[in-house]
C-alpha cells in the first residue's frame, strides 16, 4: 500500500467524520435560522471561498454536455437536497438517530447500483440492507428528539433524513464519474455554485423576514465552520480520495459519517444514548461492514 493510496484514504475518512460533525451541529444551527436560509447561506459563504476554483485548468479537456449534466445532478442531489432534507430532518429527530440512518448509505448505494447501473448484489449485501432497515425501523417508536410538537414528529425527521441517505448515495455514484473528467477542486467549486443557484429564491426571501441582529457572535462562528467544512472541505476531500480509490472501496469510509454524528450528538450536544437507539446503531454499522468489507468465497 503505497503513501498515495494511504493519503486518499484519509482524505476520505477525514470528509465523512467531517459531515458528520456537521450534521449533528446543525441541529444548532436550524434553531437559529431558518432551514431555505441556513442553506443560502452555506452556499454563498462556499462560493465566495472557492472564487478562484472556478477557472478552468490548462490541462483539463473542455466540459461535454453529459459532464455539465452530471455536474447539475451532482449537485442537485448531493447539495441542494441533501441540504434541505438534511437540515429539516435534524430539527425533527436527535443527533444520534440522524447517525444511525445514515449508517445505511453503504446499503443504499448498492441498492441504486442494482436499480440503475443492473449491478449483481450478493446475497451478503442485501443482508446488509436488511440491518440497516431494522435499525431505522427500532428508531421509529423512540422519542427522544424534541420537534415542533413534544417530539411527535420525530418520525417525519427520520423520513427526510432517510432521504438525505439516497441523496448522498446518489452523490457518491455520479462523483466517481466525474473525478474522470474534472479536478477535484473545479468539481467542488461549480456543484457549489448550482447549489447557491438553485436556493438563492428561496433563501433571499426567507432573508427579508429575518433579524440578523439577534444571532449570537458563536453562533455565527458555527455557520462559517458549517459553511466550509459542508461546501468546501468534505467535497474536496471526498472528490480527491475518489480519484485514487474504486467507489465500492471508498464506501467503506462513510462508516464515519455515523460515527462521528453520533459521538458529536452524545458529547457535545448532550443527547441520551438509550439502550434501542444503541443496539439500533450496533445493527446499522453491521450493516455497513457487510456492505463494504470484501466478499468471502460464494458470497
Amino acid at each position: 500500500m503505497g503513501p498515495q493510496r494511504l493519503l486518499a484514504y484519509a482524505c476520505l475518512a477525514l470528509s465523512m467524520s467531517l459531515v458528520g460533525s456537521y450534521v449533528a451541529l446543525s441541529k444548532t444551527l436550524v434553531a437559529a435560522f431558518p432551514v431555505l436560509l441556513l442553506a443560502w447561506l452555506r452556499f454563498g459563504i462556499g462560493g465566495a471561498a472557492m472564487l478562484h476554483w472556478l477557472r478552468r485548468p490548462a490541462d483539463e479537456p473542455p466540459m461535454t454536455q453529459r459532464t455539465r449534466q452530471l455536474l447539475f445532478l451532482e449537485s442537485f442531489l448531493g447539495n441542494f437536497l441533501f441540504s434541505i432534507f438534511m437540515l429539516y430532518g435534524v430539527s425533527l429527530t436527535s443527533a444520534v438517530a440522524a447517525g444511525v440512518i445514515m449508517a445505511s448509505i453503504p446499503a443504499a448505494v448498492a441498492l441504486l447500483s442494482w436499480a440503475f447501473l443492473r449491478e449483481r448484489i450478493a446475497p451478503r449485501t442485501w443482508a446488509a440492507v436488511g440491518c440497516a432497515a431494522g435499525g431505522i425501523a427500532l428508531l421509529a417508536p423512540s422519542r427522544s428528539a424534541t420537534g415542533p410538537a413534544g417530539g411527535e414528529w420525530q418520525w417525519l425527521g427520520n423520513l427526510l433524513v432517510f432521504g438525505a441517505v439516497l441523496c448522498e448515495a446518489s452523490y457518491a455514484v455520479i462523483g466517481k464519474k466525474l473525478t474522470g473528467s474534472l479536478g477535484p477542486k473545479r468539481i467542488t467549486a461549480i456543484i457549489n455554485l448550482w447549489g447557491l443557484a438553485l436556493v438563492t429564491p428561496l433563501g433571499l426571501w426567507a432573508a427579508l423576514r429575518f433579524d440578523f441582529a439577534g444571532v449570537a457572535p458563536g453562533i455565527w462562528l458555527l455557520l462559517l465552520f458549517y459553511a466550509l467544512a459542508a461546501s468546501v472541505w468534505t467535497v474536496w476531500l471526498w472528490m480527491t480520495g475518489l480519484k485514487g480509490v474504486p467507489a465500492a472501496q471508498a464506501g467503506v469510509f462513510t462508516v464515519m459519517l455515523p460515527v462521528s454524528a453520533a459521538l458529536v450528538g452524545v458529547f457535545v450536544l448532550g443527547e441520551p444514548l438509550g439502550g434501542t437507539q444503541l443496539l439500533a446503531f450496533v445493527l446499522a454499522l453491521a450493516g455497513v461492514l457487510l456492505a463494504t468489507l470484501p466478499p468471502g468465497r460464494g458470497l
